[in-house]
């Protein structure tokens, strides 16, 4: 038995060995800096969670942020509140009227995205905002609300070391080809489903 578990110890500190040699190595090759386009996407809940977490990583690296939901605009959230409580340090903004079925208007709708992408271009030519988050840009892109041929060169066009973090569901293959990092969210199980309602400090 002991000489059992000696070579179940020893295996393991073999492949632990081959795996800190391969991090290592892609630690040294991985040299580059870079402002990142990030998109969070897919069916599943948590994609703005996520962006307002890297949120908060910025904040604490004493960095501005901007914050501009595309959607959501009728909905006062506490994650709202509390970013809006770091001061000068985040820009906050609620820029549509509420979810597309709710508003039932394209018109309308169309009309509050694309101020909400001119504002958001503000953000894109500012380098003082090390994070600029496009919260359910996807869904307005899919709508055809704002055009992708007009978003993409202001990605690209945007200050090089800002981070640019996009969510919504329904990303474009052409967004999701031109980002550095794509995190599709799936759903596996929701509570909506077993008619359970939303919760504070969950879901707003």
């Amino acid at each position: 038995m002991a000489e059992i578990v000696m070579t179940e110890q020893n295996e393991h500190k073999a492949r632990m060995e081959r795996l800190k040699a391969s991090v290592d190595r892609r630690i040294a090759e991985a040299q580059q800096e870079k402002g990142l386009l990030i998109v969070y996407t897919g069916a599943g809940k948590g994609k703005t969670t996520a962006a307002l977490g890297m949120a908060l990583r910025c904040i604490g690296h004493g960095w501005k942020v901007a914050v501009m939901q595309f959607i959501k605009g009728a909905i006062d959230t506490a994650e709202e509140r509390a970013l809006k409580s770091f001061g000068d340090q985040v820009v906050f903004l609620r820029m549509g009227e509420g979810y597309t079925w709710e508003t039932q208007d394209r018109e309308r709708d169309i009309r509050f995205a694309q101020q909400a992408w001119g504002k958001a271009c503000e953000f894109l030519r500012d380098s003082s905002y090390a994070m600029v988050i496009l919260d359910e840009f996807n869904i307005a892109l899919q709508h055809g609300y704002v055009r992708l041929e007009e978003v993409l060169p202001a990605l690209r066009n945007r200050p090089p070391m800002q981070h640019v973090v996009i969510t919504g569901r329904g990303g474009p293959a052409e967004l999701l080809e031109e980002a550095d990092l794509v995190s599709e969210m799936k759903q596996v199980k929701h509570p909506f489903r077993k008619g359970i309602k939303a919760q504070a400090g969950v879901e707003f």
